[in-house]
């Protein structure tokens, strides 16, 4: 099976929060025994071979981003789905229980019962005049993950679309850099430099110029890594 680069952080507790980057938009967050999934795509990851999820994050229906195969390698009983419209929670296996499938609205929270982990929905869409065709408003999600009071910012596709303190001075945050689709550069470093987060990870990066990326944020102060996430 293909190994894919993974990243450990350790909280005040002891235990860790470990990342696993598949692709694109699609990654893993391990924590305590339980594993959590954003945007699983088969193109990225072969899902047959990976743990079951306790939680699925879908940010929305792309096909880039929404897959249901993907979703029914890993679902169970107890898998949790949360994602951003009826339309998601229509096209999943049966597998995954209805009162496990749900749909957080912007600014909306789900509390998990058994970790100290909360999940908060964030608006994500697109601003430029002429790019609305690609990620309208009211429809997609980015994610606040909380785990032990360690913040964890994934925008989903969008360009900056809110200076919200509870973003500022994330842990980790996590901008899709693709133009014309999400953020420019420019945009990024904005959206970066207002959060300050203590480290900064560019993904769904398709059509971005690292190099420039690379240049454009080695001034700041947070840390920036950069995984195979085109």
């Amino acid at each position: 099976m293909k190994t894919f680069d993974k990243d450990l952080y350790r909280l005040p507790s002891g235990k860790n929060v470990e990342f696993e980057f598949y692709g694109h938009a699609s990654l893993s967050i391990a924590y305590d025994g339980m594993v959590m999934y954003i945007d699983p795509v088969s193109t990225e990851a072969d899902y047959t071979q990976l743990p079951k999820a306790d939680i699925i994050l879908v940010t929305h229906e792309h096909n880039d981003h929404f897959d249901k195969n993907a979703i029914e390698n890993i679902s169970s009983q107890n898998t949790i789905l949360i994602t951003n419209t009826d339309k998601i929670i229509l096209n999943t296996d049966k597998i995954i229980t209805d009162t496990n499938k749900i749909v957080l609205n912007t600014h909306e929270t789900f509390k998990n019962k058994n970790k100290d982990i909360t999940i908060t929905a964030f608006a994500a869409h697109n601003t430029t005049a002429g790019r609305d065709k690609f990620h309208p408003t009211n429809r997609d999600n980015g994610y606040l993950i909380t785990i032990e009071g360690f913040r964890i910012y994934v925008s989903g596709d969008t360009e900056m679309v809110e200076d919200d303190a509870r973003i500022k001075n994330c842990d980790i945050l996590f901008l899709a850099v693709n133009q014309p689709y999400t953020m420019t550069i420019e945009q990024a470093e904005h959206f970066a430099a207002v959060i300050c987060p203590k480290v900064f990870y560019p993904y769904h990066t398709t059509d971005t110029d690292m190099d420039k990326l690379k240049e454009t944020f080695a001034k700041y102060d947070f840390k920036t890594i950069i995984h195979q996430m085109q």
